[in-house]
């Protein structure tokens, strides 16, 4: 049997779209460069409108089979590999990179997912860390702010000429070794939060940012589900050693 063409498993994530216009259009870009699986991350109109409809025109299917999930945790479960964008730069150590230079790697593995933010405020920095790497698309000066669909056809295109040339895979990080799958890893990160926590290592309000810092380690590591195994064994370990461990206590030295 032959391996299913390297653009069938790429999702692409929509958090929070705005409307149905910019859905229906960005299902019709999608359609255009053969992308077809698409997800809708707490849509804040009706994907299924009659906007919807005339935006997408042939491309409607796409809309019909899309997944509506809650969070994006969610719409990142059993993907090995994300890549978030953003149109701005950002605080994160996470270095920015170009669509052309940051897509090839995201189907090197499957399945895999491309996010993109709100209209009005785009991806935070939470969001911004459940995806491995971040890519940003250069624009000039006075007027640099893309639409959403713009955003999609542009990287769409670029993920279909590297579709159309498999050999050109390679960029960044060695794929030696399958990374964990992504809500793998969001279940170690929430699970070594509580524990550090538990520990005093962490407090509640510096928690969010340590956190990311963690999971930017993560990133770079390229965990494997046989890492997050063996990671998770010590957690629970020590939530077990802090659990049972009694400290010792002097003796009451009263004289009775």
């Amino acid at each position: 049997m032959s391996p299913a063409p390297p653009l069938s498993q790429l999702r692409i994530v929509l958090v929070e779209p705005a409307g149905p216009l910019n859905m229906g259009s960005v299902a019709r870009v999608m359609k255009n460069f053969g992308i077809t699986q698409l997800v809708l991350v707490n849509p804040k109109g009706d994907p299924h409108s009659d906007d919807a409809r005339q935006m997408a025109v042939h491309a409607y299917d796409i809309i019909e089979k899309a997944q509506t999930v809650d969070s994006l945790p969610q719409a990142l479960i059993g993907c090995q590999r994300a890549i978030a964008t953003t149109a701005r730069s950002r605080d994160l150590q996470t270095p920015l990179e170009s669509p052309e230079l940051a897509l090839p790697w995201l189907i090197e593995s499957a399945p895999s997912a491309l996010i993109f933010g709100p209209e009005d405020r785009g991806l935070n920095n939470d969001e911004m860390l459940q995806a491995q790497r971040i890519i940003k698309i250069d624009t000039r000066p006075p007027y640099e702010s893309l639409n959403l669909a713009q955003a999609v056809a542009i990287c769409c295109y670029e993920l279909s000429r590297v579709g159309q040339r498999p050999q050109a895979f390679g960029h960044g990080p060695s794929s030696n070794t399958a990374a964990a799958p992504l809500n793998e890893l969001d279940g170690y990160y929430h699970h070594l939060e509580s524990i550090l926590l538990k520990i005093g290592y962490l407090y509640p309000h510096t928690a969010p940012s340590r956190m990311r810092k963690f999971r930017q380690l993560g990133h770079r590591a390229a965990l494997s589900t046989q890492d997050v195994a063996m990671l998770r064994g010590i957690l629970r370990q020590i939530d077990w050693a802090t659990t049972t461990h009694q400290p010792h206590q002097e003796p009451d030295s009263k004289v009775p």
